[in-house]
């Protein structure tokens, strides 16, 4: 554990939180849910009691499924990941618990982020699509986006996810090119395609 300051949003009181660097899910699995729900990175006031969002650097691993995801807003480089890991670095909370669902799927998030760019072309929309799920009888995956001040859903076959899975086959230089602890985006898979 350790202890980071934190501002209210709401009344600016200045407190102390005392939070976890780490998590390996496949050991704890009480923090794991509480990562998931993102209860894990939020903090209520001790003046006001306004719940906040905490930002700290924070490593989420699980042993089993051979992950690791960093939190960090700055940038990093890593190479040499424990052999056979897969290694991401996101920038919120939010797209932390993002992966964190893709990989709990079993699916490929490189082809997640593949089928919401080709949803947000097909719709016409410049928003920023977050896979919330997959369920049904044919596993569609359900996409949120923010659209006037709410949040919308679009449900996605899975043929487009075989789709997807199918073009990044036919070009293996955009999964080459995720090495290390790499940040897999829109901004990343759009790179691919100007």
């Amino acid at each position: 554990m350790s202890e980071i300051k934190a501002s209210c949003s709401r009344c600016g009181a200045q407190f102390s939180a005392e939070v976890p660097q780490s998590v390996n899910a496949a050991v704890s699995s009480d923090l794991k849910e509480q990562v998931r729900s993102g209860a894990l990175f939020t903090r209520a006031c001790p003046v006001c009691g306004t719940v906040n969002l905490l930002k700290f650097p924070f490593l989420y691993y699980d042993t089993d499924a051979h992950l690791m995801i960093v939190l960090s807003e700055t940038p990093l480089a890593a190479e040499g990941l424990p052999e056979g890991y897969t290694g991401r670095l996101v920038h919120s909370t939010g797209e932390l618990v993002e992966k964190i669902k893709v990989f709990e799927t079993g699916l490929d998030d490189i082809v997640v982020e593949m089928c919401k760019f080709v949803t947000c072309q097909e719709m016409g929309k410049t928003v920023p699509f977050k896979f919330a799920g997959m369920d049904g009888a044919d596993n569609e995956m359900t996409f949120t986006y923010p659209e006037n001040g709410q949040m919308e859903m679009v449900a996605v076959g899975f043929n487009v996810y075989e789709d997807c899975a199918g073009i990044l086959q036919r070009n293996p230089y955009i999964r080459e090119s995720a090495t290390g602890l790499a940040t897999i985006d829109q901004a990343w898979l759009a790179k691919f395609f100007r």
